[in-house]
Formats: structure tokens, sequence, C-alpha cells
């Protein structure tokens, strides 16, 4: 038996009716670019997360630049954000010129502590860049507190939720991804970014082509080219209606998992008791990490590394003067994390199979 990380294909054959039907008709239109797909899920997501706005762009890395620019972030300026996310989290707020400033995690949650951002406040701290990793909220309210615009790095929380708030609606804005192995992914990149604040979004939708607003090639300022195309619009249109039901699913094998290993000698998901998480990710940690990796590999089954090196001790990141220990539960994360398939078409029998063979490792 074989059982990937994510089997993309399993999902395609149950939608692929669907699909060609949405994919055809947006070929039919020849309108590709900010047409009417675009708009309905943009309303469709604006809904799903309870905010006044959504505006579609070209990748998640891109919702959050272009919403690090829309606050007013700039060179030198300091934007705190975890130690522990994908590279974008980082590489973004060093992109545009300003300089992330790291805090540690609960090794729980792997999200940021938020007793640690306070002490990083300086005069030159304009924002943070609150990242809700793996499917699970951070305690994104024990940020506002500090009056400064918090950006949700919700790329992988689409349909999480925070005290019954959805992920992405409690800060200035929310930043969504729609990369093909997401919980809802498109068949290429694309992302979305939501807000309540209508001055915000009308700049994010500038921001996204070229700084113009409603007469072509009359720029107001400098923006760049960054749109959610009308094919992956049309495809997420799709996908959307199967969401709550795939995160239900995710949420099921992860219960199954939790239950099946908690005797074990390793750490399952800790869920904080005001979140619900979709579960974009099932995130066990063990002294063991890398030598149960290859025994499950040799098994058949896919797992993966998320993430191997913290960001403070990235090379690109080396001038900032981070050091190992600085960071101790991330670091410690980064050595013990490994993510097993969660995805919603697995069937009884690999969840099975993935559970045995973690028995026959670990006793």
């Amino acid at each position: 038996m074989k059982v990937p990380l994510i089997d993309l294909q399993a999902q395609f054959l149950n939608l692929q009716p669907e699909i060609h039907q949405a994919i055809e008709s947006v070929l039919a239109s020849q309108k590709f670019i900010l047409g009417e797909e675009g708009r309905s899920l943009e309303s469709r997501i604006a809904e799903l997360t309870q905010t006044s706005f959504a505006v579609g762009c070209a990748s998640g890395t891109d919702a959050l630049l272009l919403s690090l620019r829309a606050v007013g972030i700039g060179p030198g300026d300091e934007v705190i954000t975890t130690a522990y996310s994908f590279f974008a989290t980082g590489g973004m707020i060093s992109w545009i010129g300003a300089v992330p400033v790291f805090v540690d995690i609960d090794p729980g949650t792997f999200n940021l502590l938020p007793e640690q951002v306070g002490k990083k406040i300086t005069a030159k701290t304009k924002a943070i860049l609150a990242v809700h990793l793996f499917g699970q909220c951070c305690s994104i309210e024990q940020l506002l507190p500090f009056n400064l615009p918090v950006i949700e790095d919700a790329a992988q929380a689409i349909g999480s939720m925070r005290n019954g708030k959805p992920a992405g609606s409690i800060g200035i804005s929310g930043c969504f991804s729609f990369f093909p192995t997401k919980n809802l992914g498109a068949y290429g990149d694309g992302g979305m970014i939501v807000t309540s604040d209508e001055t915000l979004a009308k700049k994010l939708k500038m921001l996204r082509a070229h700084g113009q607003e409603s007469q072509r090639y009359y720029h107001s300022f400098i923006g760049t080219n960054s749109r959610l195309d009308e094919l992956q619009a049309a495809v997420l249109r799709v996908k959307l209606k199967y969401l709550q039901q795939w995160n239900e699913k995710r949420a099921a094998n992860a219960a199954y998992y939790n239950e099946r290993l908690k005797d074990l000698p390793l750490e399952i998901p800790v869920i904080d008791a005001a979140n619900t998480s979709n579960f974009h990710q099932y995130v066990i940690r063990s002294k063991n990490r890398d030598r149960l990796k290859n025994y499950l590999a040799d098994q058949g089954i896919g797992t993966g590394i998320y993430y191997p090196l913290i960001l403070p001790l990235q090379p690109c990141f080396s001038e900032l003067g981070y050091k190992a220990g600085d960071f101790p539960n991330a670091e410690e994360c980064s050595t013990t994390s490994l993510a097993l398939p969660v995805y919603p078409e697995l069937t009884a029998e690999q969840l099975e199979f993935v559970v045995h063979h973690i028995f026959h490792f670990l006793q």
C-alpha cells in the first residue's frame, strides 16, 4: 500500500466533470483577467471569512507583500513575526526593505508566543505579522492591544476559527494562499487578501494592478502585477463548495491519529481550546524524527518536515545577527516535527496502515 503525504489526483478525480465545465466556461468567454469568476470568488471568500472585502492576487506570498505595502511598511521599519514559518513570512518583510524581528513559539501549537512580542517592540516597530501555522490560529487577540497593524498570515488556515471568528478576519488584513496543496488549492499559484477596511481594500486593488484605480494607464502610485486569473478563480469556485466537508474530514482523520497515537513516545498536536483547526497539516514531534521518517518512507508512507531550518538561522538573514540557541522552542521543533498524511481522501485502511507502522517503529 502507498500513502502519499497528499494525493491531489484523488481529489481531482472526484471533481473532474465540474472542473472541466468551469475551465471550459472561462475558455469560451475568453475573459482571463479580473473578470466575473474572480469577482464571484472574492465575494464568496469575504462571506466565508465574515469580512467586507476580498482581493484576489497572484499568490499567498504576494498577499503578504501587498498587505505589508498597503499598511505603509517600508525600508527600515521593523515587523515582528514568528521564527517558525514558511519562508515567505520573513522573506516578504525583507523584500520591501523592512526588518523582520523574530519571536519564539509555543512548541505545542507551533505558533508565536504573544508575551515575547511586547519585549521586541521599539520605536521602529510598525506592524506584527501573525502566522496561523498548520491551520491553527495563534493567540491573535493578545496582539491587538499593542496598537499596531496586525496582518494575519492565514495561508494555511482557510476555514479555521479563533473564538468563533474566522481566520483572516481579526487583524487589519488576512492573507490566504491557494497553492495546490492547500486545503483550498488552485491548479497553479493564487492568493487572496481579506479585510473589513474599505480604504485598505481600495489600496490593495490598486497595488495589484500597477497602482491604477479606474482609468487605465494612469497610476496613483507604484504597484505591481499580481492578479488572480479567471481560470484559477473558476477552479477555486468549484472547490470552495467542498471546503467545509474536506476540513471536517481532515479533523476526523486528526482525531483518529490522536486516539491511536496518544500513548506512544511522541508529541501529538495540541489544539488551543479557543481554536477550530482546519488541520492543513497534522504534525507530530519525535526525538527519532529522521529515523521515523526514513522508516515510513521505506513502507511507502509520505511525510514532510515543516520546517528543517528556522527563519532567523537562514543564511539570507545572517546579517540580522541571530545565532543557534536564540529560539530554543522553534529550534527543537525544527529537529523533531514530522507531518503525517491527513488529506480528506485518505481511506480508513490507509490511516490504519500509517498508524500500524508508527507503532511498529516506536514499540
